[in-house]
């Protein structure tokens, strides 16, 4: 099953919206609830493909946000999901207009080959799940790159 949750209509420009991608709800929970202590905004989907839709970057998408205003400044996901992985994500971001969005990548699985490709083909970070909150700490840190008001804002037409 295929769903997108956490979509929040404030238009606070003082949070940082992250949108996370994640094939399991345990982790996307754990997820959601540790960005949300931190004061992030999130939008969760459990699929590359759906992410792709909620960013406008799919051909054929029915997204929940159409004909509206979306800011996304930051995209994690996890590498290893079912469908499309999140490399093949991150590729497809970094290759379209929203290539300047900073996006970090999860794995459970502490391989340095996965993680120098998802760096060499521009991921932000790449955290090891569980993720844990001085992971999210470290997320901080590229606030420098996502500042409110530095976001992309995704147009529907």
């Amino acid at each position: 099953m295929e769903f997108i949750t956490g979509v929040q209509n404030d238009n606070s420009s003082d949070e940082i919206h992250v949108l996370a991608v994640d094939d399991s709800i345990v982790d996307q929970k754990v997820i959601e609830k540790l960005l949300k202590t931190s004061s992030y905004k999130v939008t969760t989907v459990d699929s590359g493909r759906k992410a792709l839709e909620f960013l406008g970057l799919s051909d054929d998408y029915n997204a929940v946000n159409d004909k509206t205003e979306l800011k996304v400044n930051m995209i994690i996901t996890d590498y290893c999901m079912p469908g499309m992985t999140g490399y093949e994500l991150l590729k497809r971001i970094k290759q379209s207009e929203l290539k300047e969005i900073p996006v970090v990548m999860m794995s459970s699985e502490n391989e340095p080959s996965r993680i120098r490709r998802c760096m060499d083909e521009g991921a932000e970070d790449f955290i090891l799940k569980p993720v844990k909150m001085s992971d999210v700490r470290r997320l901080k840190e590229l606030r420098g790159k996502v500042l409110p008001g530095k976001h992309t804002e995704l147009v529907r037409k």
